[in-house]
């Protein structure tokens, strides 16, 4: 197998063995937390794995070609490890998993058993139960380009290059009013026009909710306020005073992307592709036909 050591195949086949499981959890925001099933705690790899957690995990699926390697983690939440609040806000949403077989009596001896992410979480009962996907999960996702009129580009990607930290793109502001932690109110934001901000990202960057994010649904402005509302509420305690950063939005249309970033030469679209009506186009003897350029 794979990384599997003539020291620990020897020790494995010495029938008498001093075997543990140790995993490390990695969360997007940089966050590391080390947890094994043996009675004492163990480092290595950089991780100090924690002993007496109540984290075991099910038998791992392995298999050849491009099936899903899967297994499952169940663990008891900690307050000093895996919160509730931490799954309820998402903090472990994607975080990379690994896996290792150790000789506990000497670490240096192991084997990277799994490598992968945490895919759905389900909590209850003080418990957490957590699902791990292979890396090869990644290769049942759909690539290709799409042909349409809207850019397929993320804002400030590497195929659309827009520089978001140019003046004007972003803005950090202190909430006045926080209402269902999803409508965000503050005075006046002077240089940015209403709207500005719809369809952009909203981070939080101070308090409970430091580095969870939303997506922009609407942004508004009435009598000397500006009213920002998310797709969905961030899943944290939020509080007037809390301090966040706007990042300007973009509806993917070419105009917008001419007009308000001044990028169309890496527009990721296809504005002129023809829409249905010229399907079924038919000849006139008015108004000008000649099949030339849209633009």
């Amino acid at each position: 197998m794979v990384g599997f050591s003539a020291e620990l195949q020897s020790h494995l086949d010495s029938g008498v063995s001093t075997l543990c499981r140790c995993w490390a959890i990695t969360r997007k925001d940089g966050v590391s937390f080390g947890f094994t099933d043996h009675d004492l705690p163990l480092e290595f790899e950089g991780f100090a794995f924690k002993a007496e957690t109540g984290l075991t995990a099910s038998a791992l699926a392995q298999s050849t070609g491009l099936s899903v390697d899967n297994s499952e983690a169940i663990g008891a939440l900690n307050d000093a490890a895996v919160t509730d609040a931490d799954i309820e806000s998402g903090r472990f949403d994607g975080a990379e998993v690994q896996s290792w077989l150790v000789n506990w009596a000497a670490p240096d001896e192991r084997w990277l058993q799994f490598r992968g992410s945490i895919g759905e979480l389900r909590r209850g009962g003080g418990a957490f139960s957590a699902e791990l996907r292979g890396l090869t999960d990644g290769l049942n996702q759909p690539i290709g380009r799409v042909y349409q009129k809207p850019c397929t580009a993320v804002l400030g990607d590497g195929t659309c290059k827009a520089n978001l930290d140019a003046p004007g793109m972003r803005i950090e502001v202190q909430v006045m009013q926080v209402e269902d932690a999803r409508v965000f109110t503050w005075g006046e934001l002077p240089g940015f026009a209403t709207d500005w901000f719809a369809r952009g990202r909203l981070d939080i960057l101070d308090g409970p909710g430091a580095g969870l994010w939303g997506l922009i649904k609407r942004d508004v402005a009435s009598e000397s306020a500006r009213h920002v509302e998310l797709w969905e509420p961030i899943r944290a305690v939020l509080v007037p005073g809390v301090r966040v950063r706007l990042t300007a939005g973009c509806d993917k249309r070419f105009e917008t992307c001419q007009v308000k970033f001044s990028n169309a030469v890496n527009f990721q679209g296809f504005p002129d592709l023809p829409g249905e009506d010229w399907m079924v186009a038919v000849p006139k003897s008015s108004g000008s036909n000649s099949g030339g350029s849209l633009r």
